[in-house]
């Protein structure tokens, strides 16, 4: 089949089970499998696709078909202008997190901080940001699950920032020995009982760095009891927050934690805590 052709069927299978921008997903895919761009598909539209290639297109579609994210399928995502290899053992690092993660650097160049620590780094965006785009700054990267370590570290070595990343495996803080600058964490904070509800793609990420418990706040309440141990004199807390946490996590750390401000995402909702230990 011509790459035209092999178009042509995608789009109408993909309209067949309602999928919306049939012919943005269709294109797309296709460049995933021939590794060549837009521009590439329209003007060699007459050019024939071989068997291996065609199979591969069509279990895509299926694959996307049946809610699997886009992402897992071209094992791709874009974070802070910089590309990320994830799978199905790391949570789809999302914009909303930019803000964190923005605010993170900013504090740490400003400070001159030579340290920092992210906790539950899944597929290690927040830690690669923060070591690409800060200087002198060296990150200790943890999370419990070894296969999130693992793409942690494969993300690390294709940004070129690997030797600034020391990756532990860890539960929270069980295995954290050192004292750091900042403290920043993207932990799971969605309530136990809204996940079935969520949507068919997202419940396809991994229960593990979503589930935050009941009431969305067993990680905070763990960071809020232990991080103001390992963050040295004027340590920065960043936190990433649902939408309706501000109220509940602030709450957590006022104990521990002073200069506790919330900054909004580009959609409006309370997305970033900040605060430094007392």
């Amino acid at each position: 089949m011509s790459i035209q052709e092999l178009l042509r069927v995608g789009v109408e299978k993909l309209k067949e089970n309602k999928i919306e921008e049939p012919i943005f997903i269709a294109r797309l895919l296709l460049s995933f499998i021939l590794k060549k761009d837009k521009i590439y598909l329209i003007t060699n539209s007459d050019k024939n696709i071989g068997k291996i290639e065609t199979g591969k297109f069509f279990e895509c579609l299926d694959k996307y078909i049946n809610n699997i994210p886009l992402q897992y399928i071209t094992n791709s995502q874009e974070f802070m202008k910089l590309n990320f290899f994830v799978n199905e053992n790391v949570l789809i690092p999302r914009a909303d997190t930019e803000i964190v993660v923005g605010e993170a650097i900013q504090i740490i160049n400003n400070n001159k901080f030579s340290s920092a620590l992210d906790l539950c780094t899944g597929s290690g965006a927040i830690a690669v940001s923060i070591a690409k785009y800060t200087k002198n700054c060296n990150i200790v990267a943890s999370d419990v699950s070894k296969k999130a370590l693992d793409v942690a570290l494969k993300n690390a070595m294709s940004n070129e920032v690997s030797n600034k990343i020391n990756f532990v495996c860890s539960n929270m803080f069980e295995s954290i020995q050192n004292k750091f600058d900042l403290i920043i964490s993207n932990p799971p904070y969605i309530k136990r009982n809204i996940i079935l509800g969520l949507d068919e793609n997202v419940k396809k990420e991994p229960w593990l760095a979503l589930d935050g418990g009941e009431d969305g706040l067993d990680f905070y309440k763990i960071i809020a009891g232990n991080a103001y141990k390992f963050l040295n004199e004027n340590g920065y807390l960043v936190l990433e927050i649902g939408f309706d946490q501000k109220e509940d996590v602030e709450n957590l750390l006022k104990d521990n934690y002073k200069d506790i401000i919330c900054k909004k995402d580009l959609g409006g909702n309370n997305r970033a805590i900040i605060c430094k230990r007392r």
